[in-house]
């Protein structure tokens, strides 16, 4: 570890989360499973990595998926133990977008641009407070934060999976994700399931031999709807409420005169912690089974799309009591919530590392045709990241 450096001659000073903000917004980082020939996370990787190894702080680049890069800095004493502060640097597309997605311009006290909220702001106010933080602690530090930025979180998670495989541990994570510098220990999880139907072609006339699958996904979908409209809301989460269901796409028929003899329906179900993938399936399966107990001809194959589960750290954990105290430290309010949005968290809890989820801005612009973060945010946060991390690089293991 290196203490006491100043900006490297890439311009980007510890003491500027912002600057660092508006840099990594002009680089396109659009995921290229999502947007068809997107540039992928390779040139956002690169740049923040030479930013980093610029302060004086070694960060290493290893591939997820060909030409998709992680990215993994370690501030303080390694193999002691470890906070991560984790994200991502994949973003979505800009179709749509009513302002220019990638100048990172400067608008009434708030950074626009595809990313901006969806997390660069956080990704920014993260590697600063990491670096401010061993900074100050010097050769004084006795542990380590691990800054881990994976690729694909947009689509798959493939990044931050390689990095579990690859070994990643640590006694907790931060995730900064935009919550409005709230507290977010839990997040539910989503299953994608398609329901196939099939049914029999005939003319339009020929109702004793015709079949109809779209009657029969609509009659299927009525099941589903009872089950969302009756049954989910008695399953109760303290800080996440319900889960859901609704159906995303459509597809069926081939003319106006003909009875439909397909019809594919794709759902998605938002999951519950405790909630699982096969719950959700037998769910499905469940409301055809019902269907079919009246329409004896029903056909349906239900199939698993993609499945990722929920996260949720208790509001006592030691990492949520860390965070706590930093706020309270910098004199912000503390506010415990549930997170809307699926996150990383999940797999890194899933490895055992107890992660929640705190950073400036708000979910409900990411992926938005209007995409900002609140410089005040990108500070603030930067200000309580950086106490936690000077606290857990300063306490003696």
């Amino acid at each position: 570890m290196s203490a006491g450096r100043g900006a490297g001659a890439s311009g980007h000073p510890r003491a500027d989360p912002v600057a660092l903000t508006q840099a990594l917004v002009r680089i396109d980082s659009r995921n290229p499973s999502l947007v068809p020939g997107a540039p992928g996370e390779l040139a956002v990787a690169r740049h923040l990595a030479r930013v980093i190894n610029e302060w004086g702080f070694a960060a290493e680049l290893t591939d997820a998926a060909p030409g998709r890069p992680n990215l993994v800095a370690r501030f303080g004493v390694p193999a002691t133990p470890a906070l991560i502060f984790a994200g991502h640097l994949d973003t979505v597309g800009t179709e749509g977008m009513t302002h220019a997605p990638l100048d990172a311009e400067i608008h009434d006290g708030r950074v626009y641009g595809r990313g901006a909220v969806d997390m660069k702001g956080g990704v920014a106010a993260m590697c600063v407070a990491a670096a401010r933080a061993a900074d100050i602690v010097g050769s004084s530090a006795s542990r380590q934060i691990i800054v881990a930025l994976a690729a694909d979180e947009e689509y798959a998670s493939v990044g931050m999976r390689a990095l579990v495989a690859a070994g990643l541990a640590a006694d907790g994570a931060i995730i900064t994700e935009p919550t409005r510098l709230a507290i977010c220990p839990a997040h539910r999880g989503f299953v994608w399931v398609e329901i196939e139907f099939a049914g029999r072609a005939a003319h339009g006339s020929r109702y004793d031999i015709g079949v109809d699958a779209i009657r029969h996904a609509a009659l299927v979908l009525a099941e589903l709807d009872e089950l969302d409209h009756s049954h989910l809301p008695l399953r109760l989460h303290p800080l996440l409420g319900r889960g859901s269901l609704h159906a995303s796409h459509i597809e069926g028929g081939i003319g106006l005169t003909t009875y439909p003899d397909r019809c594919l329906v794709k759902i998605e179900r938002r999951t519950l912690p405790g909630e699982t993938a096969q719950t959700a399936m037998a769910e499905v399966e469940a409301a055809c089974d019902r269907v079919r107990a009246r329409r004896p001809e029903l056909r349906a194959q239900v199939r698993l799309i993609e499945s990722q589960w929920p996260s949720d750290v208790s509001v006592h954990a030691p990492v949520v009591a860390m965070l706590q105290n930093a706020l309270v430290a910098e004199g912000e309010k503390t506010s415990i919530e549930g997170m809307s949005a699926w996150t990383d968290a999940a797999v890194l809890n899933g490895a055992g590392i107890p992660a929640i989820c705190f950073g400036p801005g708000d979910i409900g612009l990411a992926h938005a045709a209007e995409e900002f973060v609140p410089i005040d945010e990108i500070e603030r946060a930067t200000a309580v990241l950086t106490r936690l991390a000077r606290d857990w690089l300063s306490e003696k293991t």
